[in-house]
């Protein structure tokens, strides 16, 4: 996505590119100048099935029509600001989260089974299709399932409590069921082309780390696991920043026997997941059925937590009663 005052051109009208190569970059979803602009010439050639020479000449050409390099902070606070937030359903939880879950961020929930990591990523796709005055954005949702966790029947309940037609709502909602890591890398790949044809301001993998842990077993597949896991999540962010949308991921977490003291529990991911998500919340089981969501990390927000609840219609506050 161009920035104002940005040179606008079409991927024909760079050098080394000819219709076929045009094609199956479109293909790939490389419709974005700035994706072109940050990709390696290895990448990009191996991706688009040509030489690291042209890919190189390719490169240079879309820099050369770009404004790439250091720009003063006032436009980054400018960019920063066009950002907005979608409601949890919980006063207490967008409270905790600085008014929500942020377009232009990734925002992380990791947390034991049955903790609402996938409770709220449904809440969310219900209500990032509300208007911005009443917490949402007015668009739609990519949902990447890598562990078969979509319900459509939770959707449709969370849909009727806030008086909207669950059919609309469901036809918005654009699923794709993620076999193993390279399927769901592929499936962030050729996600860029989609959300501008689809309005789509909310993407969530649920679960993020899930297919990673499955497919790389071992400590000799620990580096070649961060390295792809490290990829996925910097795709991720470039398509929440050009698009100014939300990504929610989920994430499980595994026990530390050698913490003796505190909880044992801890995210999977390792320092890669804890330096790309924008915000890091852990969530676990409180007292007669509550959760407690305490966020971990975030540059400009206080470590804090809150007491939520699920009901039939998604994540509430406690006080809140089901209707």
């Amino acid at each position: 996505m161009a920035k104002a005052g940005e040179k606008q051109f079409e991927i024909e009208d760079i050098d080394g590119v000819g219709a076929k190569i045009a094609e199956k970059l479109r293909e790939i979803g490389y419709t974005d100048p700035m994706t072109i602009a940050v990709t390696s010439p290895r990448e990009l050639a191996s991706i688009a099935e040509i030489g690291e020479g042209q890919a190189q000449k390719i490169i240079n050409s879309v820099r050369k029509n770009m404004n790439i390099g250091f720009e003063t902070a006032d436009k980054v606070l400018e960019r920063k600001l066009a950002s907005h937030k979608i409601t949890t359903g919980s006063k207490t939880l967008d409270k905790l989260l600085g008014g929500g879950v942020e377009t232009q961020a990734i925002t992380e929930v990791y947390g034991q089974f049955a903790s609402g990591k996938s409770q709220l990523g449904f809440t969310l796709c219900v209500n990032v299709q509300q208007p911005i005055e009443k917490g949402g954005l007015g668009k739609n949702v990519l949902f990447i399932d890598t562990e078969n966790t979509f319900a459509p029947s939770r959707i449709v309940q969370i849909a009727k409590h806030n008086k909207m037609d669950p059919e609309k709502v469901l036809k918005n909602i654009f699923v794709a069921r993620a076999y193993n890591t390279e399927h769901q890398m592929l499936l962030a790949e050729k996600a860029n082309e989609m959300i501008e044809e689809k309005n789509i301001g909310l993407i969530v993998v649920d679960s993020l780390t899930s297919h990673f842990r499955s497919d790389f077993v071992g400590r000799g597949e620990l580096a070649p696991r961060q390295q792809k896991l490290n990829k996925h999540l910097h795709l991720l962010q470039k398509l929440a920043d050009a698009h100014n949308a939300a990504v929610y991921v989920t994430n499980q977490v595994m026990a530390r026997p050698d913490i003796l003291f505190g909880d044992p529990t801890a995210p999977v991911g390792g320092h890669v997941l804890a330096h790309q998500a924008t915000y890091r919340l852990y969530f676990r089981k409180g007292k007669e059925g509550t959760k407690i969501g305490k966020l971990m990390d975030a540059a400009n927000l206080p470590e804090g937590e809150c007491i939520f609840k699920i009901t039939e219609n998604g994540i509430s506050d406690v006080e809140e009663k089901s209707k």
